[in-house]
C-alpha cells in the first residue's frame, strides 16, 4: 500500500476543521420508526463511527419539514422539538468522540407515492409530477409550493446550525427532489426553472442562497449531487466539460462551499481524454473541495442486481488508486459507505494498516444497526 499520509491530513475551511479527509457517506437507514425520532441506537451508530477515525459524518438522509418530504417508512426527520432534541443527542455523541458532523436535508419530490406513512395521502411532489420521464403521476408543483419547500430547507438548515451541527448537506442528488429540477427527464416545465442547464439549476441556486441567508457566511454547505440516477444509471446532466461548467458554477457562485460528487466507482473517469473523476472535474472548474465516493474500500459498486432492493455484498480491496488521486490533489475528502457499515473502526483500521482485519460487507449487515 502507498503513503495513507493524504488520507489523514487535517482538512480547514472556514469553521469546518477536519482531523483527517475521511466522510462517512449518508446511507439510509430506516431505524427511526418512533414518530421517525432518532432514537439511542441511532446516536450510537453515529458515534460508534466517530471513535472509529471518521472525521466528518454525513448521516442519512433527514426530511425537512415539508408534508412531501419522505418518501420511506422509518426515515428519521428534521424538524419538531422531539426529532431535533434526538439529533442533539447524536451530534453530542459525535463530538464527544471527537468527530464533526453534518445532517443530510432530503425531500424526496415525486419519489414519493401517495400512501406512504406517516403522511398517508400526501402525493409525491415535483417539477414537472413526474417520478421517471414522461409519466405524470404525482403533484405538479406550483410557485407556492416551491416557496414553501425552500423555505423548509432553510429552516432545517438554521436548525441544524442551532443546536450544534458542523455544515449541512443537502441532497441535491440520485433523483429526488432538487435532482428532479436539474434532470430535463423529470423536469418539463414551461417557466423560468426549466429549459437550459441555468434554468433547471435555478431552484438549487434559490434552495442554497436561502440556507446561506439562514445560516449566515461562515457556515459550511455541502451539495450532494450526480449524473446518475436511480430511475437512470445512464443518466448525464452534463455530457461535456463544458455543460459541467455552466451547470457547476451558479451553484457555487450561490454558496455551495464543498461538492459532494456521486459516482457509483470513483476510479472512472468522468470524460474521454482525461483520467479525472467527477469529483476532480468538479473541483478543477469550481475551485471548491470536492467529495469523492463511490465503492472505496471494495470490491464492487453498489448497484444490486435486477429485481434486488439491497446493495450489491462486496470484499474489501485496496485503496492505492484512492490515494495516489488523493496525492495528486484531485479531490480533496473522500466518502466512505458500505465499508463503514460492516466496519465501524473502517478509519482506525486502515490508518494502523491492519487491512487483514476489515470485514467484507453483506446484506445481513443491513438487518441491524450497529
Amino acid at each position: 500500500m502507498q503513503s495513507q499520509n493524504a488520507l489523514f491530513q487535517p482538512f480547514q475551511l472556514g469553521t469546518l476543521s477536519l482531523k483527517n479527509r475521511i466522510v462517512m457517506a449518508p446511507m439510509t437507514r430506516n431505524f427511526s420508526p418512533n414518530d421517525n425520532i432518532p432514537g439511542n441506537n441511532v446516536v450510537e451508530y453515529y458515534r460508534r463511527r466517530a471513535k472509529g477515525g471518521v472525521g466528518l459524518i454525513v448521516t442519512e438522509g433527514t426530511c425537512i419539514g415539508h408534508e412531501g418530504a419522505s418518501g420511506y417508512p422509518g426515515v428519521p426527520y428534521f424538524y419538531g422539538e422531539k426529532r431535533l432534541a434526538g439529533w442533539k443527542k447524536v451530534v453530542d455523541a459525535v463530538h464527544a468522540e471527537g468527530g464533526k458532523i453534518a445532517p443530510q436535508l432530503w425531500h424526496v419530490g415525486a419519489v414519493r407515492k401517495s400512501g406512504t406513512m406517516p403522511e398517508g395521502d400526501v402525493p409525491g411532489y415535483g417539477p414537472s409530477g413526474m417520478n421517471v420521464p414522461g409519466k405524470v403521476n404525482r403533484h405538479v408543483m406550483t410557485q407556492d409550493d416551491i416557496n414553501d419547500v425552500i423555505r423548509a430547507f432553510a429552516q432545517a438548515a438554521l436548525d441544524a446550525k442551532t443546536i450544534g451541527f458542523d455544515a449541512v448537506e443537502l441532497h441535491g442528488a440520485h433523483g429526488y427532489l432538487i435532482d428532479q429540477f436539474f434532470w430535463k427527464g423529470t423536469n418539463q416545465r414551461d417557466d423560468h426553472y426549466a429549459g437550459s442547464l441555468e434554468n433547471r439549476g435555478r431552484f438549487a441556486v434559490e434552495v442554497i442562497a436561502a440556507v446561506r441567508a439562514a445560516v449566515g457566511p461562515e457556515f459550511p454547505i455541502i451539495l450532494r449531487w450526480s449524473q446518475w440516477k436511480q430511475q437512470d444509471y445512464t443518466a448525464r446532466l452534463a455530457p461535456t466539460v463544458e455543460s459541467l461548467e455552466r451547470f457547476l458554477k451558479p451553484l457555487a457562485a450561490a454558496g455551495v462551499d464543498i461538492f459532494h460528487c456521486s459516482q457509483r466507482r470513483f476510479w472512472e473517469p468522468e470524460f474521454e481524454g482525461s483520467d479525472l473523476n467527477l469529483a476532480g472535474w468538479t473541483q478543477k472548474i469550481t475551485g471548491k473541495p470536492a467529495i469523492t465516493v463511490g465503492s472505496v474500500g471494495l470490491d464492487a459498486d453498489f448497484t444490486p442486481k435486477r429485481g434486488e432492493a439491497t446493495f450489491k455484498e462486496a470484499e474489501p480491496a485496496s485503496i492505492d488508486t484512492l490515494l495516489h488521486r488523493l496525492d495528486n490533489e484531485e479531490f480533496d475528502l473522500v466518502a466512505v459507505g458500505r465499508a463503514l457499515i460492516a466496519n465501524p473502526a473502517w478509519v482506525n483500521l486502515v490508518e494502523g494498516k491492519r487491512m487483514d482485519e476489515l470485514k467484507p460487507f453483506r446484506k445481513e449487515q443491513l438487518g441491524e444497526l450497529l
